[in-house]
């Protein structure tokens, strides 16, 4: 069908142009070697991935921090440790690299819901504000090479590809470059930590979509599984401790007495109510980290804070309830109730991408500076090291379980880790709405494929 390659053996360039990011990956070249946004909201870019390539979709497995590729002669002995994958797909949301790419990718990101383009024209001065690039892909491409130097640092040998929903390169891109050299099974790690509609069940779609394309463009199959939520993932927790009491250094009287207002997309409330069917919901699942952060907080500095959950990014129909309050919104109520101290902590995202570059770095401090509040906004998770060190562990927790092995799962905050097969019926659109729309990495499931177990 088509010549095999061992993955192991690509190594590939970390300094793509942004023509090469905005194309389609169809070989791998040799070389040196993203809650998520709500699916009915235009504007969103989705919480950034990782990656690392020279044409789009290609594997880094063998990249060091350097971008020097490794070497042939390299006696380590390599690690089993995620056997049986062989490669790990970056799953994320995709962004314009150009204003010529901005409305085509807003129509993919909408494809089917019947929004008029003016509608998006609206949507896209965000990005044509910002030079109509996204800032998504960067961060793809640096968490994608911060993956492959702890993996490389641990000595696994596990290339890592990357692949988008919504704009170049497409997943279906990725599983192509993978299936032509050899891959036979792929771990995804979905650049959304918390599980929704749009933050989960939409790229298990997506997934099986460029599944069901690569198999019909005569590629051979690629067997999928999705490495589980990743909230409440000590990694993740510790990563924006430190993010928001750096940014609090910034503020005079320091970290504490402070108060942090965490920040996370809003989705439709129909979306939360099927979110926690069949566990806990999206707003349930930021409750649990914010409660993880605010006690590390205390216990670590020593310090009293304060803390509050808001909203940004709300789309679609005015009457069409979405979580709330919106961070404007709030902050107003903050600063009447004699709050005059903020740090806004994106812990909805793990980039920072356009809805973190715009609606808090914009529009929300803009608001806070009207309001005399004192505001600032703490980085994102990105590609620190005890974020990119947990994702490994996942990688590594989730394949000894595939060997039949019973590794321990280690969480922050109360409520325990999510099972690695997300059960029948979660995370719908609305609940006990039945699309037709098949996916990946689900138990048996009207919607699932059926040779789909993992």
């Amino acid at each position: 069908m088509f010549a095999q390659q061992p993955l192991a053996s690509i190594a590939l360039s970390d300094k793509p142009t942004p023509e090469q990011v905005a194309t389609p990956a169809a070989t791998l070249h040799a070389g040196h070697s993203d809650s998520d946004s709500a699916s009915d909201s235009a504007s969103s870019d989705s919480a950034s991935g990782s990656a690392s390539s020279s044409s789009s979709a290609s594997a880094s497995g063998s990249a060091s921090s350097s971008g020097s590729a490794s070497s042939s002669s390299d006696t380590s002995p390599s690690s089993d440790a995620a056997k049986p994958y062989d490669a790990l797909l970056l799953a994320s949301f995709g962004g314009p690299n150009k204003p010529e790419d901005v409305m085509p990718f807003l129509r993919n990101v909408v494809r089917g819901k019947n929004i008029p383009d003016d509608r998006l024209e609206q949507v896209g001065e965000h990005y044509y504000g910002f030079g109509g690039r996204s800032p998504i892909n960067e961060q793809n491409l640096a968490l994608r090479r911060a993956l492959a130097t702890e993996l490389r640092a641990r000595n696994i040998n596990l290339p890592v590809i990357w692949g988008n929903r919504n704009w170049h390169p497409f997943t279906v891109d990725a599983l192509r470059d993978a299936s032509a050299f050899g891959a036979q099974r792929v771990l995804t790690i979905v650049t959304s930590a918390y599980a929704s509609y749009s933050g989960s069940r939409q790229y298990r779609e997506d997934l099986a979509s460029a599944r069901t394309e690569l198999i019909e463009s005569g590629f051979n199959a690629v067997d999928i599984d999705i490495v589980r939520p990743f909230f409440n993932s000590p990694g993740f927790v510790d990563a924006n401790v430190a993010a928001i009491s750096d940014a609090a250094a910034s503020l005079q009287g320091g970290l504490d007495r402070v108060h942090v207002v965490y920040v996370t997309h809003s989705i439709p409330d129909t979306m939360q109510e099927a979110s926690a069917v069949t566990g806990p919901g999206y707003r349930e699942q930021h409750e649990d980290v914010r409660a993880a952060i605010d006690e590390t907080l205390r216990e670590r500095y020593g310090i009293i804070v304060s803390s509050s959950l808001a909203y940004c990014s709300r789309s679609g129909a005015p009457h069409t309830p979405w979580l709330e309050p919106d961070i404007n919104d709030h902050l107003k109520e903050l600063a009447n109730g004699g709050i005059s101290r903020v740090v806004i902590a994106p812990i909805g995202f793990i980039s920072d991408h356009m809805e973190v570059i715009y609606d808090l770095d914009t529009e929300a401090l803009e608001t806070a500076r009207g309001l005399g509040v004192d505001a600032v906004r703490a980085a994102t998770a990105g590609i620190r090291s005890e974020f990119v060190a947990s994702l490994v562990d996942l990688v590594v927790e989730r394949a000894a379980r595939e060997r039949g092995e019973n590794p321990p799962t280690t969480t922050a905050g109360a409520l325990g880790a999510f099972p690695d097969v997300a059960p029948p019926g979660s995370c719908r659109m609305r609940h006990g709405e039945v699309t037709g729309i098949p996916i990946v990495g689900s138990t048996a499931d009207e919607l699932a494929f059926p040779t789909e177990g993992h």
